[in-house]
């Protein structure tokens, strides 16, 4: 029986896994990498780190599966959304890669909003201009690095990056595209009207397609990396969100996942094209051919813990070291010590700045309410429940534009922790279930790739047949009437902080810090 690969360039590393064509998963690596900093609220990546981490990965499957790679009859390929990488008439980057959570490009996008309008800019792309996004990333190197874009033949995003190494090919897919801001995501397929607007060639993009067609093959210098023969399909894919809706079985109105990783991700099935009129939500095509999706994403909701577990938790990561457990099993251990509502202390999540519902880049993290009362293990509360107050931002805002809400999945690192589970159920006002697969945007590619190959006629059929709820967590009445009493407070700060945050950016840039 073949065998089918999904990767997932991630953020902190890349993923591969190996499904045989039940969906059984034979094996799974992951390959981690460095994030550079070179500046606050920049972020940045050198693409040969994401190349060398799926070869890795790959080899890795194979050995501890045993299987053989001539068996492998498909690829997928899913990844961190809205990157740009660089590359010159030879394929070589020219710099490294910026990410989707670099800040940097706030006056670009104001610059977008002036010359397209607010309005207009939406009626094109269906979103307004965020610094995660790609095009104020092409135009910030466009003003600040001229040299760099004057050679520029082509602009990559990262799993597509990874294609062009696979392949020699240069593809994209309709999921990720519509993170670009480049992309007119009603008609699928990229707007030439605003490409021409900012002056962006448009032979800089890569032909696009949808998630489930197989756009490239694997060359030869594949096949002598890995072992899988060159002329092995690789199928459009997904951005991480839509791959990982798909790992989840995001594929039908009603369903919702909430995705608690480094970003938290919101996300709703849509049949028919939905938008925010106020831009707070994105609307982007779904991997499913035809179809459309909603998301709210909050910057660091994972990412808020894991920079507590980097920089403040060294006695956890200890113990994880001397046990083979993960240190977040220690560091929530000391949060259910703490009550719901953590006795009044409050977290806000904005440690890189936030997307959805503030689209504001300046936004910083703050603990608010501390007194002699609050311990270490109040800390932890507060940034777990902080985070999920943010994701409920974007719930609301999903729930009043009358999508419909039936069942709300939890994936995500925030859902391997019973506690977090429990959390999200009490802070959303809704049961919350998991489901067998775990596995993420890498299973939802892998799927893909089935659907790619004729292995499932449909991806429908491909999650029908691999996927189903295996846990719920019931909503606890009395802790969720203690967040409701904290949700409008949380919500209110941001607004009574948001001069002071922009005023706190100033500061740091007058000082050059």
């Amino acid at each position: 029986m073949g065998t089918l690969i999904g990767i997932d360039v991630g953020t902190s590393g890349t993923k591969t896994l190996l499904l045989d064509q039940s969906g059984t998963i034979l094996a799974s690596a992951t390959v981690a990498y460095p994030l550079s900093q070179p500046k606050p609220l920049w972020s940045e990546q050198e693409p040969q780190d994401w190349w060398d981490a799926t070869v890795k990965s790959v080899r890795e499957v194979l050995d501890q599966a045993g299987s053989d790679p001539r068996e492998v009859k498909g690829l997928g390929l899913s990844g961190q959304m809205h990157g740009a990488c660089f590359l010159d008439h030879a394929g070589t980057v020219l710099r490294p890669a910026i990410l989707w959570n670099d800040q940097r490009t706030a006056a670009e996008c104001d610059e977008i909003t002036s010359k397209v309008g607010a309005d207009k800019l939406i009626e094109l792309v269906a979103n307004p201009a965020l610094t995660g996004f790609t095009a104020p990333k092409i135009l910030w190197v466009r003003k600040h690095e001229p040299d760099v874009y004057e050679k520029t033949k082509k602009i990559l995003l990262p799993k597509d990056y990874v294609r062009y190494r696979l392949s020699g090919e240069f593809a994209t897919e309709v999921s990720d595209a519509s993170g670009t801001l480049l992309f007119d995501v009603k008609n699928r397929t990229w707007s030439y009207e605003l490409l021409s607007i900012l002056q962006i060639d448009k032979d800089l993009l890569p032909p696009c397609a949808e998630s489930i067609v197989p756009t490239t093959k694997t060359n030869a210098a594949f096949e002598e990396l890995t072992g899988i023969q060159a002329g092995t399909s690789i199928v459009g894919g997904g951005g991480d969100q839509a791959a990982g809706a798909v790992g989840n079985g995001i594929v039908k109105p009603g369903v919702i996942s909430a995705t608690m990783g480094t970003s938290g991700v919101m996300f709703a099935h849509a049949d028919e094209m939905a938008v925010d009129p106020q831009g707070r939500l994105h609307t982007f095509c779904h991997a499913v051919p035809g179809k459309w999706h909603v998301m709210g994403v909050v910057l660091a909701a994972g990412g808020s813990m894991q920079w507590f577990r980097n920089n403040l938790a060294d006695v956890e990561s200890v113990l994880a070291g001397h046990t083979g457990r993960d240190a977040y099993e220690f560091i929530t251990l000391g949060a259910a010590r703490a009550p719901p509502g953590a006795e009044g202390l409050l977290f806000l999540p904005y440690l890189t700045g936030e997307r959805t519902p503030h689209a504001d880049p300046f936004a910083r993290g703050c603990f608010i309410g501390l007194t002699t009362r609050h311990t270490r293990n109040h800390l932890i509360r507060a940034i777990m429940e902080g985070a999920t107050f943010a994701m409920r931002d974007s719930l609301e805002i999903i729930r009043a534009m009358n999508v419909p809400v039936e069942q709300i999945r939890l994936s995500g690192g925030g859902a391997r922790s019973r506690l977090w589970r429990q959390i999200q159920a009490d802070i959303y006002g809704q049961d919350c279930c998991t489901i067998n697969a775990a596995e993420g945007p890498a299973f939802g590619v892998a799927l893909l790739a089935g659907v790619g190959a004729g292995v499932w006629s449909s991806i429908e059929q491909a999650c029908e047949a691999t996927i189903e709820v295996v846990d719920r967590n019931a909503v606890d009445a009395a802790t969720q009437a203690v967040y409701d009493r904290f949700y409008p407070i949380y919500g209110a700060l941001y607004t009574a902080l948001k001069e002071q945050f922009r005023k706190i950016a100033d500061a740091v840039e007058v000082t050059g810090m």
